[in-house]
């Protein structure tokens, strides 16, 4: 008996050819800026405004403007540091590790992960920079020669590690990012006049196209993605060791390194389907970002979900088994103690339950569905981070220590200045610069895409 398997959906619809990857995708770059964009933009701009004007009040007064207190002396500002650094995690696994695995499905959405983990990156350092309470010496931070005398950073400070940390990230995906646009750049230059032919010729750095640049270029993204793949591991785990490093009851864990990867990639992947699913539609490249990348991405959500709650579980079954009194009451309050039970079970609502609907393909197929649910699993990874935060330091080993966090309107503001600066920073983005990876997606089109119907 023959067996024949069944072939795979394409990846690009529409019968696309490559003269139209290069229209489609250069259209949005060339014309006018479409209503939608406007209005967005003009939104973004409005709460980055805000926000601005939040965060200088707090630079300017001191974080005493926060809701801190003499328990919680980390809240909000730590709580957001990690979850956008979580968030640009997607970018970089999408870029370095499904790059070195030939995974050709990456290829249309590659482009806007590696732009969303850069711009939330800056939005996380935001926060590194505000809580040092004295901005204008965030140098201070850096391993730099400098006129007092024999002074360096503490390199036992966890600090110190985010810093180095974040700027290697930071470094890396910029390059990377760079890199992969140079070739469109180099396109959209061919087309253009006047100074934009200027300015996107400069940003191609002379690209001629010929075999031996794309030889180097092949090289060097290859090295790029070598190079980021440990990046993916070692900087959310540095992350994770502000915490498991302490002896505070609730973060003293070694499941915290792998636990906190498994739900920076789960928050990435979320936040980068909400993004292009907006994109598709306000620039039109449904043929190129189809429901095969979605269902892709949704697939790698449910691993990830489920590898969360079953560290969620680990937890409670490491204080049970440990038979310490504080870590068993730690969780214990976390999940039923009057202050803050809402968060947590908000927290396993959004992380472990809503993610197991993608196990029905009619789900994981449906755009309503995922652009709903990837809002929702962002949520709850925002408060899983609030709850390892707020619970653990609530409740000190003095009971006359124990204290309640509540957010102030500049605890909010500050939080709104990192979404007005990452959205203003995503539209722009989206409008002068190729949202899609067209020579990638021309690379893969005749083996990918759909044929055009000769009839």
């Amino acid at each position: 008996m023959q067996v024949t398997s069944p072939v795979r959906p394409p990846l690009v619809t529409g019968g696309k050819t490559v003269s139209d990857v290069t229209q489609d995708i250069s259209r949005h770059v060339e014309n006018k800026p479409t209503k939608l964009w406007i209005m967005a933009f003009t939104l973004s701009v409005i709460t980055l405004c805000y926000g601005s004007y939040c965060l200088w009040t707090t630079w300017y007064k001191g974080i005493g403007m926060w809701g801190l207190n003499k328990t919680i002396g980390w809240a909000w500002d730590i709580t957001n540091f990690v979850w956008w650094v979580g968030i640009g995690h997607a970018g970089t696994l999408i870029s370095a590790i499904l790059l070195l695995f030939r995974q050709k499905w990456r290829t249309s959405i590659n482009r806007a992960a590696e732009a969303m983990t850069i711009f939330a990156v800056i939005c996380a350092a935001s926060f590194i920079v505000a809580h040092m309470g004295r901005p204008w010496l965030a140098y201070w931070a850096l391993p730099l020669p400098n006129a007092f005398g024999s002074l360096w950073v503490n390199f036992n400070s966890p600090l110190v590690w985010d810093v180095f940390a974040i700027s290697t990230y930071f470094t890396v995906s910029l390059v990377f990012w760079y890199i992969g646009l140079v070739p469109d750049f180099a396109t959209i230059r061919e087309r253009a006049t006047g100074v934009r032919r200027v300015a996107y010729g400069a940003l191609s750095l002379g690209w001629d196209g010929s075999a031996k640049a794309w030889q180097r270029y092949e090289a060097v993204s290859l090295v790029l993605a070598g190079c980021s793949t440990p990046l993916v591991l070692s900087v959310h785990t540095i992350v994770s060791m502000d915490f498991a490093t302490s002896v505070i009851p609730g973060w003293h864990a070694t499941i915290f390194p792998p636990y906190f990867v498994a739900g920076a990639i789960f928050s990435g992947f979320a936040m980068v389907l909400t993004l292009m699913l907006i994109t598709r539609v306000v620039f039109r490249l449904e043929d190129y970002i189809t429901v095969e990348h979605m269902e892709s991405m949704n697939k790698v959500i449910v691993l990830t979900g489920s590898i969360v709650g079953i560290a969620y579980l680990s937890e409670f079954f490491i204080a049970w088994y440990s038979h310490v009194p504080y870590e068993s009451y730690t969780f214990i309050n976390r999940a039923f103690g009057d202050d803050y039970w809402w968060a947590y079970w908000s927290m396993m609502t959004c992380n472990v339950i809503s993610p197991q609907l993608f196990w029905f393909r009619t789900v994981r197929r449906s755009i309503a569905w995922t652009f709903l649910l990837s809002i929702v699993v962002n949520i709850g990874m925002w408060f899983e981070r609030f709850v390892i935060i707020a619970t653990s330091l609530s409740r000190d080993f003095i009971p006359s220590s124990w204290a309640y966090f509540s957010p102030t309107l500049y605890d909010i503001g500050d939080y709104l200045f990192t979404f007005g600066l990452f959205f203003t920073l995503f539209l722009l983005f989206a409008k002068f610069f190729p949202v899609v990876n067209m020579a990638e997606v021309k690379a893969i089109i005749k083996s990918s895409s759909a044929k055009k119907d000769t009839k």
